[in-house]
């Protein structure tokens, strides 16, 4: 990504959004057509680049990340956002809205801070996996599934979520195994798994066979097990590290962290805002999109409502989110 126009020192902005990833971009577009001035700070660190598509996503079904970003980009550029490449280093409340300091060296002004800094995969700690992520290494069947339909998958049990994610795999796929990685399948789950004629294999896995990207077989105990595809959940973690600058703390929920919020992306921190998988874990390429329209129409409507109550009075007139000199 390259920067539309330069950052410069003391620059002043309605809204930094943090992330350029389909959260931030669909706030920028919000936010663009209602005639804010937005920064998008973007590192390319999205969690489904690896991928090679996106799915679910309504009128788009299959383009790559890499391409549906380029996409978002241009409509965001089109209703005046610009595009910075790099991060935010640090941030700082001032009177009015926040002075934030660049990868670059620069210092920017916002009145209202977006984080759509998305969110970290965290997968076991076995040696093969990484390197078929996003490919045949899967979490999500909705996202990856129907590509291995039919195929022969493993389901690495690291919790005991592992009975819901099999089960929905073996909707595609009648060769579907789950090796019980952690011993984490209870009786009943072992039930359900078995009337639906999903084997269950015991032991630790010591390793995921790739044929480069491609998964081959799954080993455990010096055994192999050939299979096609291997769907294993991660612990999924918000880059929450500007938010914590900002005075936020993240949260915990059973599976990794996030950024607890109101449904229209407002957070503890008043004028942060968070969108995508920052704030849901959970969410897909068209909810992180959803989300973040959703907040900057929200920041939109706050901004709004501040101008209203300085014309009339009700709060004092400040000089509009100035960076300090």
């Amino acid at each position: 990504m390259t920067n539309s126009r330069e950052a410069g020192p003391n620059r002043q902005y309605d809204v930094l959004i943090a992330g350029g990833g389909p959260a931030g971009l669909g706030a920028a577009v919000t936010l663009g057509r209602s005639l804010r001035t937005v920064l998008v700070v973007d590192a390319g660190e999205q969690r489904n680049r690896p991928a090679e598509a996106a799915h679910n996503v309504l009128g788009r079904e299959g383009t790559a990340p890499t391409d549906l970003l380029a996409a978002g980009r241009a409509e965001a550029a089109g209703y005046g956002a610009e595009m910075f490449e790099g991060t935010v280093l640090s941030a700082e409340r001032i009177s009015g809205g926040f002075t934030l300091s660049l990868s670059s060296g620069e210092t920017v002004g916002a009145c209202r801070v977006l984080l759509a800094t998305g969110a970290v995969d965290e997968l076991p700690a076995i040696e093969g996996l990484a390197a078929g992520w996003g490919r045949t290494v899967l979490h999500c069947p909705y996202c990856h599934g129907w590509e291995v339909r039919g195929r022969r998958i493993g389901v690495v049990a690291t919790s005991p979520m592992a009975e819901h994610q099999a089960l929905l795999f073996r909707q595609l796929s009648e060769h579907v195994t789950v090796f019980d990685h952690e011993s984490v399948l209870g009786a009943q789950a072992r039930e359900r798994l078995t009337a639906m004629d999903v084997p269950i294999v015991d032991g630790r896995v010591d390793r995921v066979l790739t044929d480069g990207e491609r998964v081959r077989s799954v080993r455990i105990a010096g055994a192999a097990y050939e299979v096609d595809a291997v769907a294993v959940a991660t612990r999924v973690h918000a880059r929450g590290e500007l938010f914590q600058t900002l005075g936020g703390r993240v949260s915990d929920h059973p599976f990794g962290t996030y950024i607890e919020t109101d449904a229209t992306g407002r957070t503890a921190v008043d004028g942060v805002w968070a969108a995508g998988n920052a704030r849901d874990p959970m969410a897909m390429v068209g909810a992180a999109a959803a989300s973040g329209v959703a907040a900057g129409a929200a920041i939109n409507a706050d901004l709004v409502d501040e101008a209203v109550r300085r014309a009339v009075g009700a709060e004092p007139r400040v000089e509009k989110c100035r960076v300090q000199e």
